[in-house]
């Protein structure tokens, strides 16, 4: 079954359930970007009877990467590690969520709502992993990344909030 994945706030919902679906091992999905106003196809109202069908999760290896990964990661070379907050949550000037601002160390920020083809320092990267608050938003890079060739791309799914309540180093400025 084909999945059309679509929001309206640009917030990210589309993208991680995109981003899900593939964990998950449902690989027959896209994203419509613009919302439902995008939609070029008929559209009906009311009921629909669909048939249940049986999903049977497979999560799939290597597509994201823990805290303590991360931690001893970090530095090297061929890693580039992807901050999609706004960039005043990125140098750490505001933290409307969590108990600390700032951000992991040698991060570089792509913000996910300015975010269109991914710059060179982060697309030619050996390996790249891609974080921001809570894990819903990085999946917009994802995605992108994803559409100029580079799925491999990871998550850090607890993001930016587990990283500074487990007490790991942050930068700032």
């Amino acid at each position: 079954m084909f999945v059309v994945a679509y929001d309206h706030g640009g917030a990210g919902g589309a993208a991680r359930l995109w981003w899900l679906l593939r964990h998950y091992g449902h690989e027959d999905v896209a994203v419509l970007r613009g919302g439902l106003d995008a939609w070029i196809g008929p559209l009906r109202a009311g009921e629909e009877e669909i048939e249940p069908r049986e999903f049977v999760p497979r999560p799939r290896a290597g597509d994201t990467i823990d805290a303590d990964e991360l931690a001893r990661r970090l530095g090297e070379s061929e890693l580039v590690v992807v901050d999609a907050r706004s960039p005043e949550r990125y140098r750490g000037e505001t933290e409307p969520i969590d108990p600390v601002a700032g951000r992991i160390p040698g991060a570089v920020n792509w913000f996910y709502a300015e975010a269109s083809e991914p710059p060179p320092e982060i697309a030619e990267a050996g390996e790249i992993v891609v974080y921001c608050g809570s894990g819903i938003t990085a999946c917009v890079d994802l995605l992108l990344l994803a559409e100029a060739g580079r799925s491999d791309a990871k998550l850090y799914p607890g993001s930016w909030s587990d990283w500074c309540r487990r007490g790991l180093p942050a930068e700032r400025g």
